[in-house]
């Protein structure tokens, strides 16, 4: 059974995977509309299982198979997202690079802005980070993120005058 780790309600539609110990796909499977799913022709020993389902942090496992029937629980996590705009005295700026750093220095992802100068970033953990935008003389600004993640870090870039 694959739940949410915050609420404990079933996750319909997440996908399963289960691959041996060489990485051959034992099976591929999807969750009920109550979490449940069900590996069939599985021979005992050790497989690795693999959970996605969007809005969640994947979740990859070991699990040693018995001979007798194996029942497990998965709880996945959910998955925080930063949204923003950055933007040049005022206007959206496309091909902006946007860079989100962990509070360890560990740089998470990168990505571009779009026409509209919008940058997204998904499937994060709870924390820290620091995003900086480049491509103009580079702003960095700190956030925290929890829960179900930001919306609206607009970043605004511009050249010093001189």
């Amino acid at each position: 059974m694959v739940r949410s780790a915050d609420t404990g309600d079933p996750i319909a539609a997440a996908a399963v995977i289960v691959t041996d110990v060489r990485g051959d796909v034992l099976a591929n499977e999807q969750t009920d509309d109550f979490g449940e799913f069900g590996v069939t022709d599985r021979v005992p020993g050790m497989v690795t299982l693999a959970v996605t389902s969007p809005k969640h942090r994947p979740l990859v496992q070991p699990v040693d198979i018995g001979a007798s029937s194996t029942h497990m629980e998965v709880q996945l996590h959910p998955g925080a997202h930063l949204r923003g705009t950055v933007r040049g005295a005022g206007v959206p700026l496309s091909d902006a690079r946007v860079t989100l750093v962990d509070s360890v220095g560990n740089v998470v992802a990168t990505t571009t802005t779009g026409v509209d100068g919008a940058y997204a970033f998904s499937d994060l953990d709870s924390g820290a980070y620091i995003v900086t935008a480049t491509g103009y003389p580079p702003r960095a600004a700190e956030v925290a993120v929890s829960g179900g993640g930001v919306d609206g870090l607009d970043i605004e870039l511009a050249h010093s005058s001189e």
